[in-house]
């Protein structure tokens, strides 16, 4: 997708649990009913929706939540309709945005405008300067950590991935935080976020690492 034609306007799925980072592919099903429709106008125009987290998790449904500043815009690759009309899609994530203001509508989901300015790059089919070997020292903590939580990864198949969609698909299903995956979201480009990996990592080494503090 160009810059120029990007959205100034996006609806909003403010789900709890989860983040979307560029350049990654996710599995969503779709049953709240506010969703449903947010998924049917989406596929009926440009079939982008904004992925957000809530800053709390709010259980008042009058109340809407207040939302993180940073979200990831996604596009809506595949659809699927179930028997019991629950939506089966998969989203892949685009560019990362930061929203400005709360857009009032009619609408039963949220609305809003977004600026992309801070994060045109990642539409960029730029190569950064870091070397999958760079990496093999993070990989293989993080390898540990995940062994350590049961979390299965196919490392082999990852290896073959562009770094980008690599470093993105670790962080996105990585047994961190979801503080910790916000700041990785949040950060400004690969070469960061893969310090940031490290640096997260590190405050696991106690209890995760045999407490042995990683070298």
């Amino acid at each position: 997708m160009e810059k120029n034609n990007l959205p100034k306007i996006i609806p909003i799925f403010p789900l709890s649990n989860f983040i979307l980072f560029p350049n990654t592919s996710v599995p969503l099903n779709i049953f709240e009913p506010r969703y449903i429709d947010m998924i049917n106008d989406s596929m009926k125009l440009d079939k982008l929706i904004g992925m957000i987290q809530p800053l709390n998790s709010n259980n008042n449904e009058n109340i809407p939540p207040d939302l993180h500043k940073i979200g990831c815009l996604g596009k809506i690759t595949s659809f699927k309709e179930t028997d019991n009309r629950t939506f089966l899609i998969e989203l892949k994530g685009l560019v990362r945005f930061e929203i400005i203001n709360e857009i009032k509508s009619n609408k039963k989901y949220r609305l809003y405008e977004v600026n992309f300015k801070k994060f045109e790059n990642d539409l960029k089919n730029q190569k950064e300067e870091i070397k999958f070997n760079d990496l093999e020292l993070i990989f293989k903590d993080l390898k540990s950590l995940f062994e350590k939580r049961g979390f299965i990864i196919n490392w082999k198949a990852l290896e073959k991935q562009n770094l980008d969609e690599t470093i993105n698909a670790l962080a996105m299903a990585s047994p961190f935080s979801l503080e910790e995956k916000q700041i990785l979201l949040e950060a400004k480009n690969l070469d960061v976020r893969k310090n940031k990996i490290a640096e997260i990592l590190s405050t696991y080494s106690h209890d995760v690492f045999n407490n042995t503090t990683l070298q």
